[in-house]
């Protein structure tokens, strides 16, 4: 599986609002376009936030690195994965 960043979700909420703005849909494929749309803000959301949360670890391991400190392998963001 390709490893997906948050700059690769960018471009899927970009074409989410492409797809969203065709002229051309019956209002059933707007209505099919709409749930999918919802979709994918709720995985965007919590990929976003999964990001923010490495970032801030990331911030606090490196204030505090003198110390010895350890990023947790949880919070490592180089294993945070998007879903694809």
């Amino acid at each position: 599986m390709k490893r997906q960043n948050l700059g690769d979700l960018n471009g899927y909420l970009f074409e989410q609002l492409e797809r969203l703005n065709d002229p051309d849909m019956t209002k059933e494929e707007i209505a099919l376009e709409i749930d999918r749309a919802n979709a994918i803000s709720r995985v965007a959301t919590q990929a976003v936030s999964a990001g923010h949360l490495a970032l801030k670890a990331e911030i606090t391991y490196q204030k505090h690195e003198a110390i010895n400190a350890k990023m947790p392998e949880m919070l490592d963001a180089n294993t945070i994965d998007l879903i694809e």
